[in-house]
Formats: structure tokens, C-alpha cells, sequence
């Protein structure tokens, strides 16, 4: 009697029955966890940091406005302006270089494919559009070559404010500023309740993002986030969340980008937008089907439920041993009875992992 009471089945189905019942559920409200590790792992974040665009905005960014640079060149208007900016980043696959491409192709502008085309990393381009050398990127690329921005900062400076980017257009060589293009890209819909939610849990949201710090953070306060590191380079990303993690911190890291990735590899738990890329979703161990930031809240919530029932679980397993193995040492119970009693233990440790079907998340 004491050794069919001791059999294991009941602590050998405790866990991987609700793994498989909880990653089930999950799958079909569209969070997709990859393993078991990120699936445990998601139940501790404390910091989730999220990329702005594409996750936090919709990531179809517009070109709002266009603005020639005062008394550099006569004949340099919008149109002309937005020709060479355009051509310049005729063919790219940045959500901001095909925002401008866009809005020329929309007005007819007639395009050139460019020459000696160089990307630079967070920063923007260099390339030569009708023989002109051109750089369109940030503030920092035109600091980098020597144009002076300030006939067109207290334009740029109101276009941040508002939440868009500011796009600086300038000559190379001589360097002088040809103008900028304000890209606007509006917030996710369910943005503001997904900070909500994740605060209630008592997590901390972070905006990650290589725009200006202007920009970043008229956003963070239109959504409400507790916090924002700005213009940081891609390739630096991973070290901000490898930073955060040397605080304390159990860190998510939202992104839907290549250049996300990496950042995505170190966090904790990576978390990848359905609507990214093949990259960022074969990196991240759990992927949101949804194009919704507030999916990140019912991933962590999916995550404490099955650990929670993992715990009771595994309390009503090793209870069951407690209780049992001394009543057949001590003679009140029968092979018999003990047999009906270990089945039962493992037939109700399988019920109660079912009973995570019932899961649903909050909103």
C-alpha cells in the first residue's frame, strides 16, 4: 500500500499538463510562447519596455508637413524639396523613408533612383540624387557634417512637441541645410489602456526609441509612460535592456523590427508583434498575433495562471503523499484503496490544469 501510494504520477503530471493546457489558451486569444522557460519567465516582469514605432504607434507614419529652409535657395520650394528627400530614399524599407516616397509619389513628383547610397544606422542617409550630395536623417547626422539647424529649429522644436519627427534635409557638399519634413505616426488605440493595465500589476513601462527626445517624449506623456530612453542607436538597444536588467529589473522587451532583434535576445522574455518581422518573431519567445500593445498585459496574466496552478498543483500532490503514506504505514488503508486513491490524485491533478481553460483575458 505505501509503495502504490508513493508513485509519482501525480507530481510528474503537475507540471507539463499545465504548461500544455496554459500555452493551449494562450494560442487561442493569439499569444503564441514559443517554451516552457518563456512561458514561466513572463509571470516576474517588473520593466516592460516597449519600441515606439510599429508598437506603441501604429507604424504607419504620414507626411504631415514640409518646410524649405529660409534664404538658402530661391528656387527651392516644397515640391523640390520633397522630390530630392524622396528620391534620396527612393526603395527603402524604413516606416520613415517610405512615409516620404508616399506623399511624392501621391503628388507625382517625378523620382530618381539615387547613387552612392549609404544608411547610417540611426541616424539617417547619405546618398546623391541628381548630383547633388544629400543627407536626410536627424539632428545628430546634421551636427555630424557641419549644418547649422537653426533657421528651422523653432519649427522643428513645435513638430517634436507635438509627438512627430522632425526630418532634416541638407546639402553635403557645401554643407547648408535644404530643409525638414515632419513624419507624424499616430498612437495605437489600445496604447494608454496597456500602460494602464501593466501599472496595475505593478510593472513599469518603458519607451525604448532612436527618435529625438522631444518627440519621445510628448508620446510617453500622451500614453502615460513611467519612463523613456531616446536616441539611442540600434545597435545600442541591447545594452539599455542588459542595463535595466543589472538594475533588478525582470525585463520584457517589446519590438517588431529588425533592428529590434538584438534587444529582443537579451530581455528576460522577448515579445514580438505579429505584424513584425520574421526576425524579431524567431528571436522573442512569445509572439503577439494582435497588433495590440494591450496583448503584453494578458501574456503576463496567461503566464501568473499557469504558474499559480502549477504551485497548487504540486501543494495538492505532495499534501496527497503527506497524508497518505502514513495512513497505509499505519495499516488503515488496503492495496485496493490506495490503488483508487494515487489514481485519483493524478485524475484530479489533470482536472485542475483544465480548469485553465477557462482563462480569458481582462478586457
Amino acid at each position: 500500500a505505501v509503495l502504490v501510494i508513493a508513485c509519482p504520477c501525480a507530481l510528474g503530471l503537475a507540471t507539463p499538463t499545465a504548461i500544455m493546457v496554459g500555452t493551449g489558451v494562450a494560442a487561442r486569444h493569439g499569444i503564441l510562447i514559443k517554451d516552457a522557460e518563456a512561458l514561466e519567465r513572463a509571470r516576474a516582469v517588473t520593466a516592460v519596455v516597449f519600441d515606439k514605432t510599429g508598437t506603441l504607434t501604429e507604424g504607419r507614419p504620414t507626411v504631415s508637413e514640409i518646410v524649405a529652409a529660409p534664404g538658402i535657395d530661391r528656387t527651392m520650394g516644397e515640391g523640390d524639396l520633397l522630390r530630392l528627400a524622396a528620391s534620396a530614399q527612393y526603395g527603402s524599407e524604413h516606416p520613415l523613408g517610405r512615409a516620404v516616397t508616399a506623399r511624392a509619389k501621391a503628388l507625382n513628383l517625378p523620382l530618381t533612383e539615387p547613387a552612392n547610397f549609404e544608411a547610417l544606422a540611426g541616424r539617417g542617409l547619405k546618398a546623391t540624387v541628381e548630383g547633388r550630395a544629400l543627407a536626410v536623417g536627424s539632428r545628430r547626422l546634421m551636427g555630424e557634417i557641419g549644418v547649422a539647424t537653426d533657421a528651422l529649429e523653432p519649427k522643428a522644436q513645435a513638430i517634436e512637441g507635438e509627438g512627430r519627427t522632425a526630418i532634416w534635409v541638407a546639402d553635403v557638399n557645401p554643407p547648408r541645410l535644404l530643409g525638414l519634413i515632419g513624419i507624424g505616426d499616430p498612437v495605437r488605440a489600445g496604447a494608454v489602456e496597456a500602460v494602464r493595465r501593466l501599472k496595475e500589476r505593478g510593472v513599469e513601462s518603458v519607451m525604448l526609441t532612436g527618435d529625438n527626445t522631444r518627440t519621445a517624449h510628448a508620446v510617453a506623456a500622451r500614453i502615460g509612460l513611467d519612463r523613456v530612453l531616446a536616441e539611442v542607436l540600434p545597435a545600442d538597444k541591447a545594452g539599455e535592456v542588459q542595463r535595466l536588467r543589472g538594475q533588478g529589473r525582470v525585463v520584457a522587451m517589446v519590438g517588431d523590427g529588425v533592428n529590434d532583434a538584438p534587444a529582443l535576445a537579451a530581455a528576460d522574455v522577448g515579445i514580438a508583434m505579429g505584424s513584425g518581422t520574421d526576425v524579431a518573431m524567431h528571436t522573442a519567445g512569445v509572439t503577439l498575433m494582435q497588433s495590440d500593445p494591450r496583448v503584453v498585459a494578458d501574456a503576463i496574466g496567461i503566464s501568473k495562471a499557469t504558474s499559480d496552478r502549477i504551485r497548487w498543483n504540486l501543494f495538492w500532490a505532495f499534501a496527497y503523499n503527506v497524508l497518505a503514506i502514513p495512513a497505509a504505514a499505519l495499516g488503515f488503508l488496503t492495496p485496493v484503496i490506495a490503488g483508487a486513491a494515487m489514481a485519483m490524485s493524478s485524475v484530479s491533478v489533470v482536472t485542475s490544469s483544465l480548469m485553465l481553460k477557462r482563462w480569458k483575458p481582462e478586457r
